[in-house]
């Protein structure tokens, strides 16, 4: 039995490096105007933030069923069958379109919603290959990722109010009234949803607190005897300021392996350029 595992750039992932490791890639739409990019494929992360900083409205979409479908059939020539692993079903409806979709494979397709995104995704995936290599179905896999759902924390810390003021979660006021005080929102993703955790005062402060939280994660981790996966995130524009955030989590975590992963798009259409965001994740197999 060959099983194929199948993601969605949300997870990191381009269709390269898909090639590189053995993933199958879907590009998610960006929206601009009336103009549809692709992600990885037909717009530059440079272009990307010159369109968020535009006038025309910038959004992200579940990819159209007929492409999912595309890739799909297109791996089945190949393999018996496949586990898709798309953005969490709290934050886009990608998995219900998809399940809904899967439904006339005859279980040749198994679609998996742990309310993973950004590099808890990436765990995802890397956990699903182990599993294929230790000879589990695509069912197995699938049931084994979403059991471990919760065993995941994301933390986000955000530059600027400016996004979130557009996309409607905080209003105009508390919008101004932070940037005059210079509060730094930092978000929680444990779970299905995007949700407040704490306002920190400097982007500085609100690294730091990441980080602090972050470690407690960890511990909390380790102290029940589960390895963990390590990531970090970020829309940063300059290569210097990922380096430097990237160097920050390497002097919280010493001797632990830390990937780096840009922010997707659908994460920095709510957040804008230089969010700085860390996962954590156990790792189920691998």
């Amino acid at each position: 039995m060959r099983t194929a595992v199948v993601t969605d750039t949300n997870s990191g992932i381009y269709e390269a490096e898909g090639r590189e490791i053995g993933v199958f890639v879907v590009p998610m739409p960006i929206i601009v105007g009336e103009e549809t990019y692709y992600e990885g494929q037909t717009i530059t992360r440079e272009h990307f933030f010159e369109l968020l900083a535009g006038e025309l409205p910038v959004r992200t979409s579940q990819p159209a069923p007929g492409d999912v479908m595309a890739l799909w059939d297109r791996v089945l020539e190949s393999y018996d069958e496949l586990v898709y692993i798309p953005m969490s079903g709290g934050l886009s409806s990608s998995v219900s379109s998809a399940l809904l979709l899967a439904g006339d494979y005859d279980g040749r397709v198994q679609v998996v919603d742990n309310h993973r995104i950004s590099v808890t995704m990436r765990h995802s995936v890397l956990d699903a290959l182990s599993l294929v290599e230790q000879g589990k179905s695509a069912a197995e896999i699938k049931r084994i990722l979403e059991e471990n759902a919760y065993e995941s924390t994301i933390f986000l810390g955000v530059e600027t109010l400016q996004y979130l003021k557009r996309g409607g979660r905080v209003s105009s006021t508390a919008a101004a009234i932070g940037t005059i005080l210079s509060i730094k929102p930092l978000l929680i993703i444990r779970g299905e949803k995007l949700e407040p955790f704490a306002n920190v005062r400097g982007s500085r402060n609100c690294r730091k607190r990441e980080l602090e939280e972050m470690q407690k994660v960890a511990e909390e981790f380790r102290e029940r005897g589960l390895k963990i996966r390590i990531g970090v995130a970020g829309s940063f524009a300059h290569e210097e300021d990922a380096a430097g955030w990237v160097k920050m989590a390497e002097e919280a975590f010493p001797g632990e392996e830390i990937h780096y992963d840009p922010l997707s798009y659908s994460v920095c259409c709510h957040t804008g350029p230089d969010a700085f965001g860390m996962g954590i994740s156990a790792r189920l197999a691998g």
